[in-house]
């Protein structure tokens, strides 16, 4: 892709990005009056693309937003999950553990200066926290719903599912390779002895056994490069 084209593209990304906050925003206000959403769909973009960010980029954002689509009846408060997605990676640095923490607290200083109501703006933050063990209670719609479609790309076709491997190698690019093949090793095989990686039911059906593949997969190819 030459930068011309990369720069259209992702202006283009940008651009229905910006649309589908202004979408979510509005509806989480709850007919309340509140800000110009714009303002913040600019700082959270901008957010998205920092140089550090590989795979956690605004195509990251999108195709969750996508994913949260498509399991969208299962929630019960669809918008809410919906901005839980835009901030739940919107603090991220690959060397630092408290990103779903600081990205939390900056959704709970930004909604309500931007018109969204105190326990719809208490509900996205729980639920970016929650994204540090992508393990919701049973019964938490909104809770399932953000998880699997964070947990997704595990149950990506091959081809993807080994660039989304190699950018995530990329983001840790710090590590030495040994300690990244533990570490890496050691995720995926927790991910692995977890009784069900996706709680939804189209998640269950759809995402389940590729994601397991994948995993087994990935898992045995760290184990053969030693």
């Amino acid at each position: 892709m030459d930068h011309d084209t990369g720069r259209a593209h992702e202006s283009g990304t940008d651009e229905a990005l910006r649309g589908r906050w202004q979408e979510a925003l509005v509806a989480a206000r709850r007919g309340a009056e509140g800000p110009d959403p714009l303002p913040y769909a600019d700082n959270l973009l901008a957010r998205w693309a920092e140089p550090q960010r590989k795979y956690h980029t605004t195509d990251h954002l999108a195709t969750v937003l996508d994913h949260v689509d498509t399991l969208a009846g299962h929630a019960g408060d669809a918008d809410a999950v919906r901005l839980a997605v835009w901030f739940h990676d919107a603090v991220y640095r690959p060397d630092r553990t408290e990103n779903e923490e600081r990205s939390a607290v900056l959704a709970e200083r930004a909604l309500p200066e931007a018109g969204v109501p105190a326990a719809t703006t208490a509900e996205v933050a729980r639920l970016v926290r929650l994204t540090v063990t992508h393990d919701p209670a049973a019964g938490d719609g909104n809770g399932e719903v953000l998880c699997d479609a964070d947990l997704a790309i595990l149950a990506s076709p091959p081809r993807e599912y080994a660039r989304y491997a190699a950018q995530v190698r990329e983001e840790y690019g710090f590590v030495p390779e040994d300690a990244f093949r533990e570490g890496r090793a050691a995720v995926l095989r927790q991910l692995l002895e977890l009784p069900r990686l996706f709680r939804t039911p189209h998640g269950a059906a759809e995402w389940e056994p590729r994601a397991r593949h994948n995993l087994r997969t990935e898992l045995e190819l760290l184990a053969r490069d030693r």
